[in-house]
């Protein structure tokens, strides 16, 4: 019998050694992403004091209906691009979370890159 790779501890691992490297600030935060099957989120966190300053996902009520593809990668970084506008974050460091910068990954970041975020 083959055993498969668990792909998820594999991302795990990923994060673990991105987040070695990067770190929210209350100046900078870091920008996070989680792509699930169904839907994907992102939230700006400071990881001095340990807050989220803001979130998005692909459930909120000016999203819904795209679940969790492309475009509605692109409408959550465009969302939260704007909400942290209204809270005066322009800088962030962008934290992938394991994945790959590929698909709505990549979609993500660049709404939000569109919307105003500098990283």
């Amino acid at each position: 019998m083959v055993t498969r790779p668990d792909r998820n501890a594999n991302r795990l691992k990923r994060h673990v050694r991105v987040r070695a490297k990067i770190s929210g600030t209350p100046e900078c935060p870091r920008l996070n992403v989680f792509r699930s099957a169904k839907h994907i989120y992102a939230q700006i966190i400071d990881d001095v004091n340990g807050v989220t300053l803001c979130a998005a996902s692909s459930m909120d009520k000016e999203i819904e209906g795209f679940g969790g593809n492309k475009e509605a990668a692109k409408k959550v970084g465009a969302a939260l691009a704007k909400k942290a506008a209204d809270k005066g974050i322009q800088a962030v460091v962008f934290d992938r979370g394991g994945y790959i910068y590929h698909g709505r990954v990549k979609e993500l970041a660049e709404a939000a890159r569109e919307g105003g975020l500098k990283f």
